[in-house]
């Protein structure tokens, strides 16, 4: 008879909708009062054997269901679309997933994030509807012996119609990203429906019920695809570089693996790396400890001393060598390829792992955003270099993407931006605002060609040379000032073009509003052409055609903008009346 192995799970969900909660209830529920509560440290896995899923869901046996599958391997992830995106050849690494949601926040912006991943990888899922002691006289102590339907049901009218409210708002969330779901005790057609059970972490409602339904599920629609082939096969999670070794966590999904077994790891430019397992831990049941083993079976957590001196990233996929190295290659090959799927042009993106990376690429993908370049680790030199051929091609691509990774120190931008977050709903939001005000600036300097509102504040404290060339300081009251402007006086006398500004003792080309700043003026004697006619501000020289165009534009300018046009318009005004009309 073909062996299975247990189902990989991953608990994921929005931040405090109660992922880690559920789990420990799991893990309470399954062990002796005096171990209940014990194990508090966050892991990866939670080894969830056949006896003890019996034990904390009493219903299974009431229900006559027999379960085939040798247990559960609980993925305990932050709530981050890497760990939802964790990936195996041909799908999603988890054969079944748990979405936490907290029945009084609904759908919140990670919540939306592990829906439209567990969509795009067709990976099956439950709701997991938790706090639901948050309702309002919702009863404190819960009765050990009901089922959530009975406590439910047993709800005095008005408590029940709060817990009806939240749950209707609910459906009618997750009817609008294309899901048909209902309590799971009212489903009908589990391979249609998507099921939702009520539960509280807090009073251990509900949980027995969500264990029996991904029992059911489970052995129902996953055992077929459970067979434990001849080929070891994984994924690397945490990577820890220790002296001249890579220390690492990892799911073994399929075979056995071995101490001293050679591996291939696939790697991001597509090459592979081989090396052999030093030595091999196994996660214990319902533990947070690993033990040392010679060999190990999936679906298991593992954690290995890999004898490879090379960099390796998280999320890689791994491969026992069994003179099948070619082949490897050429597997991973593709598949690392057909994971970041870039496009000609675009942003460069990067990420903190393969997981992340390829949920970052799918949920940008699905914004119509184009990527040109992807990568793991750090933002650093050679994407500031990549982001700057952009400059040259797409302004509006001059820019990278960081999820949940962070910038290198010392590294000079220049004009490429980097936005950083740890929800990639979040990033597009901040890439599309980006966009649209770079867009408006660029239609701006289109429109405006090389004229430019400015109005400057002399500072008479800061005057450093009287003339040839005056130098002075200035505070940029409105607009911005450019290198080689034309400046005029409150009585449209032309004063001179601007050689040179400087901003904090450094040289630039341009300065914006409210920097001080100081500036140098060929041919002017700051004494007989400023002090001495009482001259407080400057600016810009503007043409009529040019002042007519501003005015065209205003929706263009700031409000200190549209404020200088208007007093430009009343100095030239003074020798023109008709000027600008």
């Amino acid at each position: 008879m073909t062996k299975i192995r247990q189902p990989i799970i991953t608990v994921a969900g929005h931040v405090d909708h109660g992922k880690t909660s559920i789990l420990d209830c799991f893990r309470s529920s399954a062990v002796q009062e005096s171990e209940a509560g014990g194990i508090t440290q966050k892991i990866s896995f939670t080894k969830f054997p056949l006896e003890q899923i019996h034990k904390a869901s009493p219903l299974i046996k009431k229900n006559n269901i027999n379960l085939t599958i040798p247990g559960f391997l609980f993925i305990d992830t932050p709530g981050h679309a890497a760990f939802t995106n964790l990936r195996k050849r041909g799908g999603s690494l988890a054969d079944i997933a748990i979405l936490v949601v907290d029945i009084k926040e609904g759908i919140k912006p990670q919540t939306q994030e592990v829906l439209s991943l567990l969509k795009a990888n067709k990976t099956p899922f439950i709701i997991a509807l938790n706090k639901v002691d948050t309702i309002s006289g919702w009863p404190r102590s819960s009765q050990n012996h009901r089922t959530i339907k009975e406590s439910i049901d047993s709800l005095p009218a008005h408590v029940k119609q709060e817990f009806d409210t939240a749950l209707l708002t609910f459906q009618g969330s997750l009817q609008a990203h294309g899901f048909d779901p209902e309590l799971y005790y009212d489903i009908t057609d589990f391979s249609k429906q998507l099921a939702i059970v009520p539960c509280s972490a807090k009073t251990n409602e509900g949980i027995s019920e969500l264990l029996f339904v991904l029992s059911g599920l489970s052995e129902k629609f996953l055992s077929k695809n459970l067979a434990i082939s001849s080929e070891t096969k994984g994924v690397l999670l945490e990577i820890k570089k220790d002296k001249s070794q890579n220390n690492s966590e990892a799911i073994l999904y399929d075979g056995q693996i071995n101490e001293g077994d050679e591996i291939a790891v696939a790697n991001l430019d597509g090459s592979t790396l081989v090396t052999k397992i030093r030595s091999l831990e196994e996660i214990q049941p319902l533990s947070n400890k690993f033990k040392p083993q010679k060999s190990a079976t999936a679906a298991t957590g593992i954690r290995l001393q890999l004898t490879a001196k090379e960099e390796l990233s998280s999320g890689m996929p791994f491969q026992k060598v069994n003179n099948n190295l070619s082949d490897i290659k050429e597997k991973f090959k593709k598949e690392i390829s057909k994971s970041l799927n870039l496009d000609k042009s675009g942003i460069i993106v990067k990420a903190d792992s393969l997981g992340s990376l390829e949920a970052l690429i799918t949920l940008l993908k699905q914004a119509n955003i184009k990527i040109v370049k992807a990568g793991i680790g750090p933002i650093n030199k050679k994407d500031i270099i990549s982001a700057k051929a952009n400059l040259e091609i797409n302004t509006l691509d001059a820019l990278i993407l960081g999820f949940n990774v962070s910038t290198e120190e010392d590294i000079d931008l220049g004009n490429i931006k980097i936005l950083t977050n740890e929800v990639v709903y979040k990033l597009i939001e901040d890439l599309e605002v980006w966009r649209s005000e770079k867009q408006a600036e660029i239609e701006r300097s289109r429109l405006l060609g090389l004229a430019t509102i400015t109005k400057l504040q002399i500072l008479p404290k800061y005057i450093f040379r009287n003339s040839n060339p005056a130098i002075f300081g200035v505070n940029v009251l409105a607009g911005a000032l450019k290198k080689n402007l034309q400046l005029i006086d409150s009585e449209d006398n032309n004063i001179a073009r601007v050689k040179a500004i400087q901003h904090e003792k450094h040289s630039v080309d341009e300065a914006q509003e409210n920097q001080e700043i100081a500036i140098s003026l060929p041919g002017t004697n700051f004494e007989r052409q400023i002090t001495n006619k009482n001259i407080e501000f400057l600016y810009s020289q503007l043409s009529e055609s040019q002042f007519k165009n501003f005015k065209k534009n205003k929706d263009l300018l700031s409000q200190t903008e549209i404020k200088t046009l208007s007093e430009i318009a009343e100095i030239k005004r003074k020798k023109n009346e008709n000027w600008g009309i």
